[in-house]
């Protein structure tokens, strides 16, 4: 009966004495944080919806929100300044009262002037459309960049990323069917089809989130779906999930060639984490298609998968290149503004609270791999080597840079 007894003595010293060195109490720090009006392709979504800033102001936080930021997402000012927000006029005011600038997309050329010394900015930073110019402004400011490609979990997930691709996989589908609509100029066919008339084809290029979210909204659709990959174990995950109602292959030259010129829908999904696209169909086989014939690349955020793909807008969606309809918008959860900015609230929150109660920025990337793997700027550096790969730019491992203190 001792031995417990002992034990039980042990349990409790340790975990009083670590009640006493837990520092977050006293670590813990309110910062100021900026929401901007999005601008820059006709971008629909806000950062945060109004139950985020909730949170985030009853933990101490000041939040400032500019006037009309939510609105195409439908959440007015009243619905901020409710729980606390500052609503402020313009972006200018808005930067300069903000130590943590929290947005969807990078800052465009015309809030670059904007920027503060030494701000941390949160936003995804949209490898397809990135400039060498932009990322050396922020490190002759000493911004720390966040982006939302790169934040990466200890369980090695993607968490921003992931919630966003499963909008746009799902997107991906609903809108190729509204394209292969005679009224959208194409080919006049129903992804289902009727009883006597045979379903049409999807091909979805990668087994990743995006290709499995559209895969399986294709399938409520009654689709023929063709999903190919170059890696196998994928295919063999997304064959099991979805019981074997998929058809898979390696995205091997012969496979894409052949598939993509049978295909009534083809979803550009392939991409490599913190890299550009790869380009996997080429514009040759986009020619054997056929006319009318609908391509949604919902990777060109990242550059696209597809040869003939280019950046389109809400405004101007779609471009015939061979007869064949291009959809190749690069913010398309855009268009499911509402239930985007609550997904994206959803993750983006805890990463907040986090800084703060990390008490800054520096002890944060410290403390947590997801924020320390999504950093691609700080303390002047570059952090990240594909980026630094990318534009011929030198980079530091952010590790040592926490850890050395430059």
């Amino acid at each position: 009966m001792e031995v417990p007894a002992l034990q039980g003595t042990a349990i409790e010293r340790g975990l009083l004495t670590m009640e006493k060195r837990a520092l977050v109490g006293e670590r813990h720090r309110s910062f100021r944080i900026g929401v901007p009006r999005e601008l820059s392709n006709e971008e629909r979504r806000v950062a945060l919806s109004p139950a985020g800033v909730q949170t985030l102001v009853a933990n101490g936080h000041e939040v400032f929100v500019e006037a009309t930021a939510g609105e195409q997402a439908n959440f007015q000012d009243r619905e901020y300044s409710d729980v606390g927000a500052g609503i402020v006029a313009d972006a200018a005011d808005l930067y300069s009262r903000s130590e943590l600038v929290v947005k969807v997309g990078p800052p465009s050329e015309e809030e670059w002037p904007f920027l503060q010394e030494k701000q941390t900015l949160v936003s995804a930073l949209h490898l397809g459309g990135t400039r060498p110019d932009f990322l050396r402004r922020l490190m002759d400011l000493g911004i720390t960049g966040i982006g939302f490609e790169f934040i990466r979990d200890s369980d090695g997930s993607l968490p921003i990323v992931r919630m966003m691709h499963e909008i746009m996989g799902s997107m991906a589908v609903q809108i190729a069917a509204r394209y292969l609509e005679s009224g959208a100029g194409g080919k006049g066919v129903m992804l289902g089809g009727i009883s006597g008339v045979p379903p049409s084809t999807v091909v979805i290029l990668g087994a990743g989130v995006v290709g499995e979210w559209a895969a399986r909204t294709a399938l409520g659709f009654g689709a023929h779906v063709i999903v190919l990959d170059n890696d196998l174990g994928a295919l063999r995950v997304m064959e099991h999930y979805l019981d074997r109602r998929i058809t898979t292959a390696m995205a091997t030259e012969q496979y894409i060639r052949q598939a993509v010129s049978r295909a009534d829908v083809v979803i550009g999904a392939m991409m490599a984490a913190g890299q550009r696209a790869p380009v996997m169909v080429t514009e040759d086989m986009v020619m054997a298609m056929r006319a009318g014939s609908v391509i949604v690349d919902a990777v060109i955020d990242q550059g696209g998968c597809i040869e003939t793909s280019r950046a389109t807008t809400h405004s101007e969606p779609t471009f015939v290149a061979h007869g064949v309809i291009h959809y190749c918008i690069p913010n398309m959860p855009s268009n499911a503004a509402r239930t985007a900015t609550f997904a994206l609230t959803n993750v983006l929150v805890p990463y907040l609270l986090k800084i703060g109660e990390a008490g800054s920025i520096n002890e944060a990337l410290w403390r947590d791999v997801g924020l320390r793997s999504g950093t691609y700027v700080y303390r002047r550096h570059l952090t990240k080597k594909s980026l630094a790969t990318m534009f011929g730019m030198p980079h530091r491992d952010i590790e040592l840079l926490i850890a050395s203190g430059i």
